[in-house]
């Protein structure tokens, strides 16, 4: 080692096989404010609503969110403690490869990635709409009918802000993702008490936790037996891709104080507090609606709530409410994103890895970023595409996309958690740890992960069932069709040549075997 004085947290990324290159200026505030702010309730709770309307109505919604959020807690606390023992960029892979070899890091990584592009695109999309619908609420000139063209274009500028902010200044990520925070508190609490104090009149606890509705088209619109196993869990995926991407206090760990830490808690934290403000949000839209009828022919989509229930200026100030917290939340998804894209290439696993893990002289890994936003926009191109679901508007491909990014999330966070749960009393905890409620709490996680990810797979409208006259490429949930194929060609990749060369997280510090903590030198003293 050389005689470089080390932070505690410099000296445990060492241990680790890294030296410290990205600006560690975040604090344990800001690590949560990021997960916080990417897990937006004011974007996922908005944008992803129609999925859990049509797919089980008010009921669906109001009983399955906060049971869905306790799964995902689950979830949240087995990462925590990964996460605290290995405060790495590279998160979750990295933690694949420590604890289950090369090839288990290798496909770990790439399912991460693919899920949080494609949870750059869900969210960008989302703002891009919401941004469309402020602006026609405020302005009758503005909007002749929905566009889908103008939408897109919307959302290749907000992906274009997000990369610019994201690329020329990490000091000015920090300050957004603390304002994200009181604002998604903030504005959070302002609609819900709009939607508490305008509307004329409130729908009743019975209407609100008893509606059933089956909009998907799926079994004729009944609510039987089919209804309760194949339609019903889709409302799920409302809650399951809402709370989201809190792994981003892991990305973000090399460049947080005090990270075995305040990583840890930025996640679980993160979830538990969106969890709780999220489900009063969702129950104020239920609350508010005037006519469940009407809301069913607009597809499902909030906006028709707050149409019916406030005045033109009121449901405009709630939906500017939304899309600022949906920018914020695209900003924070890209900053993720990219610190898992430039650890995974740090290591070689990515084609053309030179080029996406080299930083510029702000110390950002400017060229990983604008590769997410490419990719992003690419993925999203079928939203292009007009589909009608019994006459209403639905973003099937906006639905692909959110599922895409839940499999791909969900899926790759098993691995980790899987292989820790099968080290037990072997695996070196860090500060924060379960103890030995780590055996049940990993097993309830790993169930609730395959469930979902199955879940994430089934069609939307019945056009996206296969073999039936009624199906059309238009409705297809394409989640199995791109994650399953990037399944594929990485099995392929590996054997054909991957196994050869990749050997898992390439260190950058070179320590003897077994060496910790205590053979690096701290702060204050030389080696």
């Amino acid at each position: 080692m050389s005689s470089d004085l080390l932070s505690d947290d410099e000296r445990h990324l060492a241990t680790l096989g890294y030296k410290q290159e990205l600006n560690r200026t975040w604090s344990g505030f800001s690590n949560f404010a990021i997960s916080f702010s990417i897990i937006s309730i004011l974007a996922g709770c908005f944008t992803s609503f129609g999925l859990g309307w049509n797919n089980g109505g008010p009921a669906a919604i109001a009983w399955g969110w906060p049971i869905v959020s306790v799964f995902i807690l689950l979830i949240g606390f087995s990462l925590s403690e990964l996460v605290s023992a290995y405060p790495t960029s590279g998160g979750i892979y990295w933690w694949a490869a420590k604890l289950g070899g090369p090839k288990a890091g290798y496909y770990t990584g790439w399912l991460n990635l693919i899920g949080l592009i494609a949870i750059v695109a869900s969210v960008a999309y989302g703002c891009a709409t919401f941004l469309d619908l402020t602006i026609s609420s405020f302005s009758a000139d503005w909007q002749a009918g929905y566009s889908l063209t103008r939408t897109f274009w919307l959302f290749l500028g907000i992906l274009a802000i997000a990369a610019l902010i994201n690329i020329f200044s990490s000091h000015l990520l920090a300050v957004l993702n603390n304002i994200s925070v009181w604002w998604h508190v903030a504005g959070a609490a302002a609609v819900i008490l709009i939607l508490f104090l305008i509307p004329k009149r409130h729908a009743g606890v019975g209407e609100v936790f008893g509606t059933v509705l089956n909009n998907s088209g799926i079994f004729g619109g009944s609510t039987g037996i089919g209804f309760l196993l194949f339609v019903l869990p889709i409302s799920a995926i409302l809650t399951q891709y809402t709370i989201t991407g809190y792994d981003a206090s892991a990305h973000l760990s090399e460049e947080t104080r005090s990270a075995a830490n305040a990583a840890a808690k930025g996640i679980w934290r993160s979830i538990f507090y969106s969890a709780i403000g999220g489900w009063i949000l969702l129950l104020s839209f239920l609350f508010a609606v005037q006519d469940v009828d009407k809301v069913s022919a607009g597809g499902g989509a909030v906006a028709v709530i707050f149409a019916q229930a406030l005045s033109s200026g009121w449901a405009g100030t709630v939906l500017l409410i939304s899309t600022a917290g949906q920018f914020f939340c695209a900003v924070a998804c890209l900053t993720s994103c990219s610190r898992m894209l430039f650890a995974f290439s740090r290591d070689r696993a990515v084609p053309g890895a030179r080029l996406w893990s080299t930083l510029s002289r702000s110390r950002v890994p400017a060229n990983g970023v604008v590769l997410v936003a490419v990719i992003a926009a690419i993925i999203t191109l079928p939203a292009l595409v007009a589909v009608d679901v019994n006459g209403a508007p639905v973003p099937v491909a906006f639905y692909a996309v959110v599922s895409i990014g839940v499999v791909g999330l969900y899926v790759c966070f098993a691995i980790p958690i899987f292989l820790r749960w099968r080290m037990g009393s072997r695996f070196r905890v860090g500060n924060w740890n379960l103890g030995r409620h780590h055996r049940w709490i990993n097993a309830v996680a790993l169930v609730e992960i395959v469930v979902t990810s199955v879940i994430a797979l089934f069609p939307t409208a019945p056009g996206g069932i296969p073999f039936t006259g009624d199906f059309e490429w238009k409705f297809v949930n394409y989640t199995p069709l791109l994650v399953g194929g990037a399944l594929i060609l990485l099995w392929i990749f590996w054997h054909a040549s991957v196994k050869k060369w990749f050997t898992g997280p390439k260190t950058t510090i070179d320590l003897p075997p077994g060496a910790g903590a205590a053979d690096v030198p701290a702060a204050g003293g030389r080696g």
